[in-house]
């Protein structure tokens, strides 16, 4: 299953757009979609506006892949969950958001591979063609590790 999601706070139509004319060019019927309080109204996959927290992270550890907003949240918990997790950021000039604080976010995460990023509708068009090649990046830990929290006391007991 392919879980795309968008998040609660904006609508992402560009998005949810973009995947269902996917959905169904190519015939696909494994994806549900979280589209918030979007206009748009897919015709080609499953979806609801908003998911429960309990629901939504049962989505995200049944999905063999995730598409999504550049969401901070949305890609620690494909990261924690070891999920690969293809990415389009909502941009600022297109009124999707308030500023390109998901672009920064999406060029940060992918010059660490850890997330595949398209930055336009074509470019997730052809990133999703390719999305069973997808790998997931390494996991990471939901607790903080033992160095860094050592570099913390001591920065905090230098102060």
């Amino acid at each position: 299953m392919i879980f795309v999601t968008v998040g609660a706070q904006m609508p992402f139509n560009r998005l949810i757009r973009a995947v269902d004319a996917w959905a169904g060019r190519t015939g696909r019927q494994d994806l549900f979609a979280q589209i918030g309080s979007g206009e748009y109204k897919p015709k080609h996959m499953k979806w609801t506006r908003f998911i429960k927290p309990g629901k939504f992270r049962q989505l995200f550890q049944d999905a063999d892949a995730i598409v999504a907003h550049a969401g901070t949240g949305t890609i620690l918990t494909a990261l924690e969950l070891g999920k690969p997790i293809l990415v389009m950021p909502r941009r600022g000039d297109l009124q999707e958001t308030r500023n390109d604080h998901q672009v920064a976010t999406a060029k940060r995460f992918e010059e660490q591979g850890r997330v595949a990023v398209a930055y336009d509708e074509h470019s997730l068009i052809l990133k999703l063609d390719e999305l069973a090649c997808l790998k997931p990046s390494n996991r990471i830990g939901t607790q903080a590790s033992p160095e860094l929290l050592e570099r913390l006391r001591t920065f905090i007991n230098s102060v």
